[in-house]
């Protein structure tokens, strides 16, 4: 009886599921992802961007992912600070999406080596910090040609943080598109020293509204400048974000910058083991760039130009910085892109000049 009685239990026992030979994989942790903001969230502009791009992540990858985000952090110590923190606390993969951080993101690299680091407009790669940054400046020119025609004083301003390469690829692209549709259209452009100030913003725009101008775009990172234009009654390009929110009879056009599928495909890669540093400059074609979100006084007939134009980019049949049958001068008369030829990366990332149509000098 208890010889059966023991063959029973020994049978039951190898029968368990808790003695299975193949037991259930424990359930992977999910991939912490720390994001760090160079100005508050505000309703549209360069950090609201990288904020919805997070946001993608989290609806692409839900469970699979965990994240964290850090705003207002000023560029230098704080930056350092605040990175060093997502870190030390776990974080598998850091973003810092501005270009001070660049500097304080590679030093915190440096001290963990296993966590990879993303700095976004930054332009210097190690094993474990991969770069990104978009080619704004295909937006730029196709905002240039809505604005070019909208325009009826053929005078445009362009409120600009600093004059880094980045900037003047912008105004120079810009200011092309325009030139594109109306040759003699000009441009001026105030210098802020400064990415995120709204009173300084909206100061700048309304001394460019005393100047004739009637349409007006931006390098800052608030809506600042499309509220001065909705309240002047102009014209006004959105960048970073649609603005038509704010600016509702002021907007024509919207450069917005799409961060969520780069963003969720790196997060991917830190989370699969597949991640490795590289440097990404994409534009229309990379879907990381877009023009559209048209205000209601834009016609069709130019809404269809700018999209045109913008698949022409898209495909590489348009390039903002290629010269037609004349050479493109710089504002000083010093040819830049010979006749019939075109800028190459290198060149137009150490873009140091303002193209002819720009009112305005560089310091040297």
């Amino acid at each position: 009886m208890y010889k059966n009685l023991a063959a029973a239990l020994a049978a039951a026992c190898f029968f368990s599921p808790a003695f299975s030979q193949n037991p259930a994989k424990p359930k992977a942790e999910p991939v912490k992802a720390g994001f760090v903001y160079v100005s508050p969230i505000t309703e549209a502009g360069w950090t609201s961007q990288h904020e919805e791009g997070r946001k993608a992540v989290e609806a692409a990858l839900g469970s699979q992912v965990k994240t964290t985000f850090v705003e207002n952090v000023a560029e230098g110590a704080d930056a350092e600070r605040v990175i060093r923190d997502l870190a030390a606390t776990g974080h598998q993969i850091i973003f810092t999406p501005s270009f001070g951080y660049m500097e304080p993101t590679l030093k915190v690299a440096q001290d963990f080596p296993h966590v990879k680091f993303e700095s976004i407009t930054g332009y210097k790669q190690t094993a474990n910090v991969a770069t990104a940054n978009a080619r704004y400046y295909e937006g730029r020119y196709l905002a240039g040609i809505a604005a070019g025609r909208m325009s009826k004083t053929g005078v445009a301003g362009f409120v600009a943080g600093f004059p880094i390469p980045e900037v003047l690829q912008g105004i120079n692209a810009f200011t092309l598109g325009m030139r594109s549709v109306n040759p003699q259209a000009t441009v001026k452009v105030v210098w802020l020293n400064v990415w995120f100030d709204p009173p300084k913003e909206r100061d700048a725009a309304m001394a460019l509204f005393n100047q004739d101008v009637d349409v007006i775009a931006f390098h800052t990172g608030s809506t600042a400048v499309m509220a001065a234009a909705q309240e002047r009654g102009k014209m006004a390009v959105a960048y970073h974000s649609d603005m038509r929110r704010i600016g509702p009879d002021a907007q024509i056009v919207a450069v917005t910058h799409q961060w969520g599928r780069y963003y969720t495909e790196r997060v991917r890669a830190a989370a699969n083991g597949t991640w490795k540093s590289a440097n990404l400059w994409g534009g229309v074609r990379d879907e990381m760039i877009r023009v559209g979100d048209f205000g209601t006084r834009v016609p069709a007939a130019v809404q269809q130009e700018v999209l045109k134009a913008q698949k022409s980019i898209g495909a590489s049949t348009l390039l903002p910085f290629r010269a037609g049958k004349t050479p493109v001068r710089d504002n000083e008369g010093q040819e830049r892109i010979a006749a019939g030829q075109a800028l190459g990366d290198a060149q137009i990332l150490q873009m140091n000049w303002l193209v002819e149509g720009v009112v305005g000098k560089l310091a040297r």
